[in-house]
């Protein structure tokens, strides 16, 4: 069972969106909320190419400008970030029934264990992974398939759960069943076709979703 976790598991689109203006603002690249939509669900170095490649700034390379969006991310997260609705329930759930729990992220590690800690969800994963570490982020498959070799499971006994268009690609790519919780604005649109479930939020994800996903 592999859980994405932001917009997923922590509230925590709102605070990269934020901490993508102000770090962008930083630079001269004054960006609205819709533009740093365009972006959700990929690794910060991705993100931040992409504004590179359209509007290159002068002064702090890609790389600084990555670790300070991430540091701001993190410091937000540990000091105002909230489950969403349902989340530390279902990973409770999840490890509550004997199966192992895994969080496979975009976000670098020190996001990561920010939100463990601020989730209280230490215990209940046994194993996290970060797509800081693959040669490619998510919509590639890689990170899914490290976290399904650390879990010892072969990736198409794997479940994952996602809540962006390109995590769920991700999982489909590495062979899983995949659950999709979308955000309010693209609930029920043709695209989360290839998903095996969607959910309008975690608060729907019982026992017999599990059971039924997960053989």
């Amino acid at each position: 069972m592999i859980f994405d976790l932001d917009g997923l598991l922590i509230d925590s689109e709102p605070l990269w969106r934020q901490a993508e203006i102000e770090v962008f603002g930083s630079l001269g690249l004054h960006l609205s909320e819709w533009d740093v939509r365009q972006t959700m669900g990929l690794r910060i170095d991705d993100a931040v190419r992409h504004w590179w490649d359209r509007h290159p700034w002068d002064g702090p390379s890609r790389a600084e400008v990555e670790r300070a969006v991430t540091a701001r991310v993190a410091d937000l997260i540990a000091s105002e970030g909230t489950p969403m609705p349902g989340a530390v329930e279902a990973v409770e759930q999840a490890s509550g029934s004997g199966r192992q729990v895994a969080v496979c992220s975009g976000s670098y590690a020190v996001v990561i264990e920010a939100a463990l800690d601020r989730l209280g969800l230490r215990a209940a994963v046994s194993v996290w992974h970060s797509a800081e570490w693959e040669p490619m982020g998510k919509p590639h498959p890689g990170a899914y398939l490290t976290t399904a070799a650390k879990l010892g499971r072969d990736p198409r006994a794997c479940l994952a759960v996602e809540d962006s268009f390109n995590g769920a690609l991700a999982g489909k790519a590495a062979r899983m069943r995949v659950v999709v919780v979308p955000e309010p604005g693209a609930q029920g649109s043709p695209i989360w076709g290839f998903c095996d479930a969607e959910l309008g939020s975690l608060l729907a994800f019982d026992a017999a979703l599990l059971d039924r996903l997960s053989h």
